[in-house]
């Protein structure tokens, strides 16, 4: 009876030893599999690309599955501070509706003065709009970006602008068959051409991995003026990318060098890829 307990205990761990040499040898396979692959898409080899082109579609289809719980709760939480906030903004809106008008008429005016200063220039600006849905939002120190559901089947390319409703949130840098990726504007990588309003200072908005901007390469006395001021920032149009004029944030008072987005980048749920093109010139 006891040797046959012991036939039995060994048996067990010799089942349990081959398991761990096969997880070994499964391990060593992926990594020799992807030092493969690393090592001949430097190749620049068609196959070698749409292989990276699959893993990224499952990769980022994967990913999206199992980010949904984790999407919902914050949207919940998010719905929540809405609710508990909406009165506050009930007020504050009672105090600014009586400027509503003002404001509406102001706006009407700058928008004919524009349009008639470009047909002086003969300048015109068409753009193509694609809607998105988010899939994932990578967030971490060093990358601040977004994966997108729509990608070169649905005519999407590289520079191409993002936008929620009217704002700028950041510019396609990857795209694959049915998906792209979005770096943002608070990237430490991002660096987006812009103007200061209403002094239209040029300057550059980079992102700083937070959920601000900073100012760069611009007037150094600039910050004197600022103060006590509201100061927006857009799109200077300069590189070709944008078209100028896209609202980006607005200065912090007590701090001239940062700029507050607009756009709530954690709460990106659909957006718009836009391409602009600028035409006209005699």
């Amino acid at each position: 009876m006891a040797t046959g307990r012991d036939d039995f205990v060994i048996a067990i761990r010799s089942a349990f030893l081959k398991k761990k040499d096969k997880q070994k040898f499964s391990l060593l396979t992926l990594i020799f599999l992807s030092v493969f692959v690393i090592i001949l898409s430097n190749f620049n080899f068609k196959a070698i690309q749409f292989i990276k082109i699959g893993i990224n579609e499952v990769i980022y289809r994967s990913s999206y599955i199992s980010s949904i719980p984790e999407n919902k709760i914050k949207a919940m939480i998010y719905d929540f501070k809405s609710h508990m906030d909406l009165y506050e903004n009930y007020k504050q809106e009672l105090t600014s509706e009586k400027n509503i008008e003002q404001i509406e008429l102001l706006n009407n005016f700058l928008n004919s003065e524009n349009k008639k200063l470009r047909d002086l220039i003969d300048e015109s600006i068409s753009s193509e709009e694609i809607f998105a849905k988010v899939l994932i939002d990578k967030d971490s120190p060093y990358l601040k970006s977004v994966v997108l559901n729509k990608g070169t089947k649905d005519k999407v390319k590289l520079g191409m602008a993002v936008i929620d409703e009217v704002y700028l949130v950041g510019q396609i840098i990857e795209v694959n068959y049915s998906n792209s990726r979005a770096l943002l504007l608070s990237d430490l990588n991002s660096k987006i051409p812009s103007v200061l309003e209403p002094d239209d200072i040029q300057a550059v908005v980079s992102g700083t991995g937070g959920d601000f901007g900073i100012i760069e390469h611009t007037q150094e006395d600039y910050k004197e003026g600022f103060k006590n001021r509201e100061i927006i920032v857009y799109t200077s149009g300069r590189g070709g990318l944008f078209k100028p004029g896209i609202p980006i944030g607005k200065i912090d008072k007590s701090k001239t060098e940062k700029i507050n987005f607009f756009s709530d980048f954690t709460q990106l749920n659909y957006v718009k890829i836009i391409s602009y093109k600028v035409g006209g010139g005699k």
